[in-house]
């Protein structure tokens, strides 16, 4: 059973750059890296559904943060059966984004804390009823909320598919969550959290999770 590491960070933080750098340098050690990104956009229709409400669309379904929050909850619910595949058939398992994404953004849009009642429900619905697994190590991927604002601009510009969304034009909420985020990074919700910033070597984190792997 390979290990499950979350990473997570705002809009433009930088997690599939991220991803891919640790996850070639670990395939080039020898290791078993297998990978996932949430929302399944494309893939899911609770996924595409809920970015089809950021996008203004289905009345005031996004206005509902426990909808969406059961929109994306539902998403990894039905990605369990691949979520186990991967971990069976891989020394790691890499995710762009899991349970503690819809924690922070819906803690930020009710303006909650990490230790709230929003998270409490999620973690209970994700973690508890869905059963998904608990990740063994969280990465914050700790960026200033001004850079991933700009970075998420530009793949926007360059990707008319990737354009903001509500939450990514939401420049409040996006520091609200980055607050959440790292509130729950220090508090250690749910399991170990790691934090790493843009200027931190990829090779640092790769090796950390090596290591992590080893034992």
């Amino acid at each position: 059973m390979g290990a499950l590491v979350a990473i997570e960070g705002l809009d433009g933080a930088g997690k599939r750059t991220l991803i891919e750098a640790v996850g070639g340098e670990l395939r080039g050690q020898g290791v078993r890296v297998g990978s996932l990104a949430f929302p399944r956009y494309g893939r899911s229709v609770h996924a595409d559904l809920a970015a089809e409400a950021l996008r203004g669309q289905h009345g005031d379904l996004a206005g509902s943060v426990n909808a969406m929050a059961l929109l994306f909850a539902l998403d990894r619910a039905d990605a369990r059966g691949e979520l186990a595949k991967l971990l069976a058939d891989n020394d790691i398992v890499l995710l762009d984004r899991y349970v503690a994404s819809n924690v922070a953004y819906n803690a930020a849009r009710t303006d909650q804390s990490a230790s709230g009642e929003i998270a409490s429900w999620v973690a209970e619905l994700e973690f508890g009823r869905f059963e998904l697994p608990v990740p063994d190590v969280h990465v914050l991927l700790d960026v200033p909320t001004e850079l991933a604002a700009q970075r998420a601009r530009r793949r926007g510009e360059l990707d008319a598919a990737r354009a903001l969304d509500a939450y990514e034009r939401d420049t409040a909420l996006q520091q609200r969550t980055a607050a959440v985020y790292r509130e729950l990074a220090e508090t250690h919700w749910h399991g170990t959290w790691w934090s790493h910033a843009p200027h931190d070597d990829p090779a640092t984190l790769t090796a950390r999770l090596a290591e992590k792997i080893s034992r």
